[in-house]
């Protein structure tokens, strides 16, 4: 919101590898989200950076309406590819979309 990045840089990315590797080992766990697995807040080591709960909270959240964007960005770019693009490319599309849920302001409100 303020035009700075939540994340403090690429160098930090190592944290986020050793949390794979944790959950590769058992020794972490993950939420299981529409777009895959994300750490859960205590599972990855901030130790040493200046990310508040509300920051880590922002960064583990699923930005449900900018993915359901992409999703149909992504389906445009196939559609450019017609029948050349692989079936099961398009299955995992579709439950990309599916796991989303409607985006349809009148959908949503019938959810709630």
């Amino acid at each position: 919101a303020d035009g700075k990045f939540l994340w403090p840089g690429f160098g930090e990315n190592l944290r986020v590898l050793e949390w794979i590797i944790d959950r590769c080992t058992g020794k972490a766990e993950a939420v299981d989200t529409p777009i895959g697995f994300l750490p859960q807040p205590d599972d990855i080591d901030l130790q040493g950076l200046e990310i508040g709960a509300e920051t880590l909270e922002q960064l583990l959240a699923v930005d449900y309406d900018g993915w359901r964007a992409e999703v149909r960005a992504i389906d445009e770019y196939l559609d450019e590819y017609a029948d050349r693009v692989p079936e099961a490319l398009r299955t995992e599309l579709d439950k990309l979309r599916a796991a989303l849920g409607p985006d349809e302001p009148e959908a949503l409100a019938n959810t709630a």
